[in-house]
């Protein structure tokens, strides 16, 4: 606490504590620590209270997620709060820039706009963000694996929220979670959700909200740590942060610069096409190599992390793949390690290979993806990949921010997988020290953008 010096009568010099308020500071109490004032119920019927210093909110049978919102709508601000959960059972969340559908489900009020969950569960996504009502998932917390035990189940955490701009940040106790750049909204309420039961013993659960304060002047971002994920949803950008850690664009939604033929020197004059950002591989009665034939990257690579948005056509077959040394000259696609893009519906490749391995996001015709169906977008809608590749030869695959999947490079274990594959005639197949990213012509249209990559040292 500051203090300011008094000089009293007789030369006594005495120290005594500043009290500024909060809105003197920049800072506006949200909460009053009595009452509700400012806020009102939306959605769903949990109760909400005002009780010593929190709002509680406690769960009921028979309701959907309920929601208390502020009355008034904010842009850019930080807010920040403190929030107990005690027990796993129970999820909530604070929702940010949100917005209220009063005729949704069926007439009892639809919320929709970004949340930052608090998850008090094994999967441990605090601090996470998700797109309530609209888009699902947006930036599981797994991501960014440090800050998983971050959040206390059973004691008061504080929550820092910061949205400047396309900007959102999240912390939890002071460390650093979520980072999306996004343009869906630019303001709209704050709100305290008691999320939805799924069993009529869980009814009588609480959330505990205090501390809840906001600041809309004089704002300047905070830095995050270095070498986080960050979910940047413009197409074929990177913002300071990203340069800064040493992300690259591989496309830059323009220009076929940094890509080539595969087994040629130039890029190929035809079955390939750059529209409104957007790189397609066009079809071609699904023939493997296709019109054009594979592309691939002018650049090498050892370990690296690789994100990429695609978005494929009813029935398609494409792929990402990594570590390709165009070594083999064989007829057809060229051989990689592979991200396998198909649609698993359709495409007859999915019933193909061994337990699955030849699926969405797989890693082709070797390791099978573990993947939930709430997780993939719809066929026609863009999806985001991701391979990292650790300098240790740990792999990892991503599906629109979920691991999929991780092997050992060069393992004993991937070598068995290699031996009873369809690249058991490649000598060492996968194991180079470093290849080239490939994207595949398998005769299906396929789409790509915001390809950016940032090499591990």
């Amino acid at each position: 606490m500051k203090k300011i010096l008094i000089l009293l009568a007789g030369s006594f010099i005495i120290a005594v504590p500043a009290i500024f308020s909060q809105s003197d500071a920049g800072w506006i109490s949200l909460f009053d620590g009595k009452t509700l004032t400012g806020w009102k119920k939306v959605a769903g019927t949990a109760d909400y209270k005002p009780e010593h210093g929190n709002i509680v909110g406690t769960t009921v049978v028979n309701s959907g997620n309920s929601f208390l919102v502020t009355e008034k709508e904010y842009g850019d601000y930080v807010l920040e709060m403190d929030v107990k959960i005690d027990d796993t059972t129970s999820n909530s969340g604070i929702q940010i820039r949100s917005h209220v559908d009063p005729q949704g489900h069926n007439g009892k009020g639809l919320v929709y706009g970004y949340q930052v969950e608090i998850d008090p569960s094994a999967r441990r996504w605090s601090g996470g963000i998700y797109d309530e009502g609209r888009r699902d998932w947006l930036y599981p917390a797994s991501l960014n694996e440090k800050s998983q035990s971050a959040f206390k189940v059973g004691k008061y955490n504080h929550l820092k929220i910061e949205c400047i701009g396309h900007e959102i940040k999240t912390w939890i106790n002071n460390v650093a979670v979520a980072y999306i750049v996004d343009t869906m909204d630019a303001r709209g309420f704050i709100g305290l959700q008691v999320h939805a039961i799924s069993k009529p013993e869980f009814a009588g659960e609480k959330v505990y909200f205090k501390n809840i304060r906001i600041k809309t002047s004089g704002l300047q971002p905070t830095p995050f740590p270095k070498g986080i994920y960050v979910l940047n949803n413009i197409p074929n950008t990177l913002n300071r942060y990203e340069y800064d850690n040493g992300w690259k664009l591989l496309f830059n939604g323009r220009t076929t610069a940094g890509w080539r033929g595969a087994y040629k020197s130039g890029f190929p004059e035809k079955g390939w096409s750059i529209h409104d950002g957007v790189l397609t591989v066009l079809a071609s009665e699904g023939k493997e190599g296709g019109n054009g034939g594979d592309i691939v990257t002018t650049e090498q690579f050892r370990a690296f992390d690789l994100s990429f948005d695609f978005k494929l056509t009813p029935g398609a077959n494409s792929g990402v793949k990594y570590f390709v040394t165009l070594s083999e000259h064989n007829s057809g696609s060229a051989i990689g390690l592979e991200y396998q893009l198909l649609d698993d519906s359709l495409h007859p490749d999915a019933k193909l290979g061994i337990d699955g391995n030849r699926t969405l996001a797989s890693l082709y015709d070797l390791i099978k993806a573990n993947k939930q169906k709430r997780f993939i977008h719809p066929i026609g809608e863009w999806n985001t990949g991701r391979i990292i590749v650790y300098p240790n030869n740990h792999v990892e695959h991503y599906l629109n921010g979920v691991k999929v999947l991780e092997y050992e490079r060069g393992s004993k274990e991937f070598r068995g997988l290699v031996a009873i594959s369809k690249y058991k005639i490649w000598k060492d197949f996968g194991e180079a020290s470093q290849g080239f990213i490939l994207l595949q012509d398998h005769g299906n249209e396929a789409s790509f953008r915001s390809i950016k990559i940032r090499e591990l040292k």
